[in-house]
């Protein structure tokens, strides 16, 4: 088995700066899109893994890991200024490689990829950041490769979201990503994921920023 490129701990444990951003110039001086709501679905998990870091390849201490191209999603989280929403808890979810989800229901557990954690959580730090280490998402029947992701703090409500890939050609027929009428609300929703610079496992990178219409209280 090949080792992988970030080893477990290091990366619960890494400066954000380790991970490449990717920028559009300007950005900051056009008017922010606000990240569009869209359903939590029927596969929020109904139990929680033991193991619910940001780093969903590998659970606990486990050698095996997840199979599937690992993708490094992260991003910001601000509120419509551009203002950084510190301690705001990011939460994703999504099928393993087999298309499974980790719900009892989200398909068959014969098929389930046990390596794979299936959720993840992580607190924005102080400029807003998060963080995860998980696979490219993987289409299942019905629906184009998507990752579930939600956004809470402490007596505010949750916004929930799905990020998806750029270029998948499934994205064009999603009934659920076509019920945004707002071309620029939903192309906000789909990213590139890219080839990380010097894997010699054929790592992605992916930045999905989320954009608040409210501010979370501390």
């Amino acid at each position: 088995m090949m080792p992988l490129a970030l080893p477990r701990r290091r990366f619960l444990n890494h400066s954000f700066a380790s991970i490449p951003f990717f920028c559009t110039p300007g950005l900051m001086a056009e008017a922010l899109t606000l990240t569009p709501r869209q359903t939590e679905g029927p596969f929020y998990p109904d139990k929680m893994p033991l193991d619910s870091d940001n780093d969903l390849i590998i659970i606990n201490d486990s050698l095996t890991p997840a199979i599937g191209t690992i993708a490094y999603l992260s991003g910001k989280v601000t509120d419509i200024k551009g203002a950084p929403i510190r301690n705001a808890l990011v939460e994703i979810w999504q099928v393993d490689n087999h298309g499974i989800y980790l719900h009892s229901r989200g398909g068959p557990r014969s098929k389930l990829d046990s390596n794979f954690q299936g959720y993840g959580k992580f607190l924005t730090d102080s400029k807003g950041m998060y963080s995860f280490r998980t696979l490219k998402p993987s289409p299942y029947s019905g629906r184009t490769p998507h990752i579930h992701m939600s956004v809470s703090s402490k007596g505010q409500q949750k916004l929930t979201t799905q990020c998806y890939v750029q270029g998948e050609p499934r994205n064009k027929m999603d009934f659920i990503l076509k019920k945004i009428k707002d071309s620029k609300a939903r192309e906000s929703l789909i990213v590139p994921f890219q080839p990380m610079k010097g894997s010699k496992l054929g790592e992605l990178t992916a930045r999905f920023d989320i954009v608040l219409g409210w501010t979370p209280q501390d």
